[in-house]
């Protein structure tokens, strides 16, 4: 994909009202991902690409090194990630109650947090019934999508 394409694509996300964009072509995958102030590109270049593309092939794998050492490093137990980019909060409000704390029973349903995207406040609910052992996000702190927030059992 050449750069005035890849420009084209990022210009219409900055535009429009989509959030996020994915395109699979034959020599590689474009993601862009609208962000509160930059759009993140995310290129990632076809193995089978020509011998000239080699660096750009080198660059596009320097990001999987710190995500295997990161997907190592994850908690046991069923882990409750972050579906998307956004702000951390245990609780509906400052002076509330957390939603759970560790040792907190919950079933599936129960909110556990809240993020907040794009001034809308998305609540966050266990996908499995269990025992919360973990709580890995901080309050108030910004959060990437995938990442671990809760780790239950």
């Amino acid at each position: 994909m050449d750069l005035r394409k890849l420009k084209t694509l990022i210009d219409l996300v900055s535009e429009s009202n989509i959030s996020e964009l994915e395109i699979t072509e034959a020599e590689g995958k474009v993601r862009i991902v609208k962000g509160g102030e930059a759009a993140p590109v995310q290129y990632v270049q076809a193995l089978a690409a020509a011998p000239a593309a080699a660096p750009a092939t080198a660059t596009a794998a320097a990001p999987a090194a710190p995500a295997a050492a990161a997907a190592a490093a994850e908690p046991t137990g069923h882990v409750v990630k972050s579906p998307m980019v956004g702000t951390f909060y245990r609780s509906a409000s400052p002076g509330a109650p957390a939603f759970v704390e560790v040792g907190a029973q919950v079933k599936e349903g129960d909110t556990l947090c809240i993020i907040e995207a794009m001034k809308i406040l998305n609540e966050i609910e266990a996908d499995k019934s269990g025992t919360v052992t973990k709580i890995l996000g901080e309050n108030g702190q910004a959060v990437e999508y995938g990442q671990p927030l809760f780790v239950i059992e």
